[in-house]
């Protein structure tokens, strides 16, 4: 039996942080897709699952954003698409609902209060919608908050210490909505996922694995087939965008970097390089670099070794188009999360770690082939409620 209302027609994607480079990408997309829809059909994951939710073409935006610039603005200053891309679109996109977030200076329960209250206001004009909020702020500073096992105990000592990623993920589980963290920031904490098990609704992240990562994890789980001995994997990212610059900040990379390299010991089961060196020789840079924009560019360089102990190496050179690569990815997971939560799943899912750096919840799959067996596992569970 479905745990949910049977009349939902399509996913409402309430996107915190919707202007941004990856938001005002993903408005263009969910555009295109009303007329122009094998532009964008053919790079989706899901685009012939859950025939409950309809096509990807039934799905809509609204959301949160500080920026009082259009979409039309926002896209243009992102650079990431041509004017020709989106032109046609204009006033569609002038049409996307987007509300400014709460204020900075209210308390951490009265922020979580009026996004429910925005939530609700949402949910009411897109009826036949199921939605799911989408985490997409910029990556900021970390914050210890394992030890509040319930959301009331942390909106009882937290105060006004600024959670916004964390406002918006108790605000859905607690109105019932499916969350979806495609950021680098710690949302998976004890508090929100234990609301999200009370309140029954699914919870995925963190980190989206959208290109360097996502090779990483693929070229690993080929070299641990083979049972070649990785000595060591150096990787560095050059970006553009404001995301690029955010992550010049020590403390708002500190999480990234953390995810970018944990990945890589996950696959193999051990550090690169720490038997004969004594520490890990897996090494993961980011600098900004303003010419590259959204086209950011990675370089790996991977040592390895066969029999005889005798040396190799491999190099990779990818030219990605970071938002390019996150759009889809943010739409197909919008649409898991809807299918999920319309089968009563609830809590974290860490068989979405095929998109994912960091996948939340126990027990997730490192390896890739292990990544795609536990999506075909996880559909199978939705199409059978």
């Amino acid at each position: 039996m479905k745990n949910a209302d049977q009349s939902k027609n399509g996913v409402l994607l309430l996107v915190a942080g919707a202007k941004g480079a990856i938001g005002s990408t993903l408005a263009a997309a969910l555009q295109v897709l009303q007329k122009t829809p094998e532009l964008v059909t053919p790079y989706l994951t899901t685009a012939d699952k859950f025939p409950d939710l309809g096509g990807p073409g039934q799905m809509e935006m609204a959301g949160w954003d500080r920026a009082s610039v259009s979409f039309p603005e926002a896209l243009e200053h992102c650079g990431v698409l041509e004017k020709g891309i989106w032109e046609p679109y204009a006033e569609e996109l002038e049409n996307i609902e987007i509300k400014a977030p709460p204020d900075a200076g209210l308390d951490f329960k009265s922020q979580v209060a009026c996004l429910r209250a925005d939530m609700a206001a949402f949910a009411a004009r897109y009826a036949d919608r199921e939605p799911v909020v989408i985490n997409l702020l910029p990556a900021g500073a970390s914050h210890d908050l394992d030890q509040y096992a319930t959301l009331e105990a942390m909106y009882e000592h937290v105060g006004d210490v600024p959670l916004p990623d964390i406002a918006y993920a108790a605000a859905a589980v607690e109105a019932g909505i499916a969350v979806v963290n495609f950021t680098p920031n710690h949302i998976e904490i004890p508090a929100v996922l234990d609301a999200a098990n009370q309140h029954g609704v699914p919870v995925c992240g963190k980190d989206g694995k959208t290109g360097q990562t996502y090779l990483k994890v693929v070229l690993a789980s080929a070299l641990r087939a083979r049972n070649l001995h990785v000595n060591g994997w150096y990787s560095l990212n050059i970006l553009g965008n404001a995301d690029g610059e955010n992550l010049m900040d020590p403390d708002h990379s500190a999480c990234k970097l953390d995810n970018k390299t944990g990945v890589l010991e996950d696959v193999l089961g051990y550090a690169p390089g720490a038997a004969r060196w004594g520490k890990s020789a897996h090494q993961v840079r980011i600098d900004y670099y303003p010419p590259r924009g959204d086209a950011k560019e990675a370089w790996d360089v991977i040592d390895f070794e066969g029999i005889f102990g005798l040396p190799m190496s491999l190099r990779v050179n990818l030219q990605g188009r970071d938002s390019i690569l996150a759009a889809p990815m943010v739409m197909d997971l919008a649409r898991w999360m809807a299918a999920l939560r319309l089968a009563g799943r609830a809590g974290a899912v860490p068989e979405l770690a095929f998109y994912f750096k960091k996948p939340a919840g126990p027990g997730a799959p490192a390896g890739f082939a292990d990544q795609v067996a536990a999506l075909e596992r996880l559909e199978k569970i939705c199409a059978a409620h």
